[in-house]
């Protein structure tokens, strides 16, 4: 057996119940994948781009919707090192990745006010003209549920409201493309198990201007969340799944002012209507 096909094996098998499962859910739940989707599937060189290819090439193989998928890799400017790790993980793990390049690390490495910010947003936009350019009409990116919940902390403790990380979306400048999360459901100690199980090591951050300056990676404020949920799981190991689901159940009843379209709400329109039934 080729390693590659115990890599898949172990998706299916080992890891059916924390990986395939929750991938199959979230497919199912948020209706992610229709009849024929041509979806481009993004591969940035870490351990989650790579499973959701591995899941998306079974779920064609193995699942009852007819779909076409493209692998694709941007390289925003990778030194020959992470490339070329990037390129044996593809052949390793049998994906058949299409490589297109672009020179925003040489753009962000020159900004010195939020480049991470300006460097996820010209990479986003790179992947869309790409998308068109394929024929694509969604793009999958391999967040996972750690990020939906830290994205939700960010937004109430730094943001002053109340969001979240979609499993799905529109987008706004790219008409008939949607943006589309398949890991969603998926926890980052599960990827990172079945990672550790079939030995393979993934990039992590391959910036140029994090190499440089370490500490913009280690002092983030997506990190502070992070270390944050761990050690509220410490007393309450649910807590993460609760902030998921306080999501999903939102008492419009016992909140103040709601946002609809970007217009705010205020609690104030309908009180008097309101009968005190106390």
């Amino acid at each position: 057996m080729e390693k590659y096909q115990e890599i898949e094996r172990s998706i299916i098998k080992k890891f059916r119940k924390d990986i395939w499962a929750k991938f199959i859910k979230a497919l199912q739940e948020y209706e992610l994948i229709a009849e024929n989707d041509n979806i481009m599937v993004c591969i940035s060189g870490g351990k989650d781009s790579f499973l959701l290819a591995k899941l998306i090439q079974e779920v064609i193989r193995h699942g009852k919707i007819n779909f076409t998928a493209h692998y694709v890799v941007m390289d925003p400017g990778y030194t020959e090192e992470n490339r070329h790790l990037i390129e044996e993980n593809a052949k390793l793990l049998n994906i058949p990745i299409e490589i297109f390049e672009s020179d925003i690390f040489n753009v962000v490495t020159n900004v010195s006010r939020s480049p991470c910010y300006l460097c996820a947003r010209m990479r986003r936009g790179c992947l869309y003209n790409k998308a068109q350019e394929l024929g694509c009409n969604k793009i999958a990116l391999g967040h996972h549920f750690d990020d939906v919940i830290e994205t939700t902390l960010l937004s109430l403790f730094y943001g002053a409201e109340i969001k979240t990380m979609m499993p799905k979306l529109h987008s706004e400048n790219f008409a008939g493309l949607e943006l589309i999360r398949p890991l969603y459901l998926i926890k980052e100690e599960d990827i990172l198990a079945w990672q550790k199980f079939n030995n393979l090591t993934f990039l992590n951050c391959a910036c140029k201007f994090t190499e440089k300056t370490a500490t913009v990676q280690d002092e983030s404020k997506r990190l502070i969340m992070k270390n944050l949920i761990k050690d509220l799981r410490h007393q309450n190991k649910n807590v993460d799944y609760n902030i998921f689901k306080a999501l999903d159940n939102i008492n419009l009843n016992c909140v103040l002012g709601t946002k609809d379209n970007r217009e705010y709400h205020s609690f104030l329109e309908n009180y008097s209507k309101k009968t005190d039934k106390q």
